[in-house]
């Protein structure tokens, strides 16, 4: 099913449980060049990657929390990117990409790797590198992690009412049917192994860097021609056992938001009808008193 051009909703102000930002990102256009492709899937090092592209000047970095956590309707776009590859509604081209991504020099992890292909031919003159890992810690660490998140049943539920996890939760179940068959479990690993022989065949070997987590700064230092950092550790960030704890942290405070909402909706509501029920009163009281 698409979902293109569903409209965009402001955060609600009784959301003050999370500090998502609120920005419509199909107003947006590019402000500094896109420079950095990292394609490699999830759960290969992308969080602890993107810490490091932007410790090296590449900021900001686009990450699946970019859209999760931290902008939710930018959600809105990744939805119009889906219905246009993979349903054939509408358009999503280099003018799109810069509004959805143009406040961005890099961008990794999913959902952006359905779009490599496109991203490739959009962002020509950027750089591009995949982090790996071996395809059978990758399966299971991801079963662990965001194949539990795109069926979790609490964030289903949740998203029904909160505003940020309605925009979120969407978009990520239709990018784990489209890019995983609907299967993670039984598809994920052959998926992970066509999917590197497909970036492999649309990146020539000479301009493409091939990176796994543990060998430091030099190697992306020297691709991306930078230098490299001094004195600092390259970073280690979103470990599987902690994903889980953030992701359900996530959702209480989610439905803290809808239960203040209700709260202050609720409220609203009993008190007009009291003051409606007061006026009453003392109009039929005041009319009662003319009639005696």
């Amino acid at each position: 099913m698409a979902y293109a051009n569903l409209p965009y909703t402001p955060k609600p102000i009784t959301d003050i449980f999370t500090a998502d930002t609120d920005i419509d990102r199909r107003k947006c256009q590019r402000v500094v060049p896109m420079r950095v492709l990292a394609l490699g899937l999830g759960r290969t090092g992308t969080a602890s990657l993107r810490t490091a592209l932007k410790e090296l000047g590449f900021d900001d970095c686009y990450h699946m929390m970019s859209a999760s956590v931290e902008n939710p309707p930018d959600c809105l776009m990744w939805q119009d990117a889906f219905a246009a590859k993979y349903d054939g509604v509408g358009k999503f081209g280099r003018e799109e990409w810069d509004k959805l991504l143009g406040h961005c020099q890099a961008v990794c992890d999913w959902p952006a790797v359905a779009f490599a292909k496109e991203l490739i031919e959009a962002y020509p003159e950027a750089k591009v590198l995949v982090t790996t890992r071996n395809v059978d810690t990758w399966h299971a660490s991801t079963m662990k992690t965001v194949d539990w998140r795109a069926n979790d049943p609490e964030l289903k539920m949740v998203s029904r009412f909160d505003w940020g996890s309605g925009l979120y939760q969407p978009m990520l179940r239709k990018f784990w049917d489209v890019f995983f068959g609907g299967d993670f479990e039984k598809n994920g690993k052959q998926r992970y192994i066509d999917y590197y022989e497909e970036i492999r065949s649309l990146v020539p070997k000479e301009n493409l860097l091939e990176y796994r987590m543990g060998e430091g700064w030099e190697p992306l230092c020297d691709f991306l021609e930078v230098p490299v950092p001094e004195g600092k550790k390259f970073p280690h960030t979103n470990d599987t056992d902690g994903f889980v704890d953030r992701c359900r942290a996530r959702n209480r405070a989610q439905m803290m938001n809808v239960a203040f909402r209700a709260l202050v909706v609720g409220g609203s509501v009993a008190a007009t009808a009291f003051s409606a029920a007061m006026t009453i009163r003392r109009f039929v009281g005041s009319r009662g008193s003319l009639l005696a």
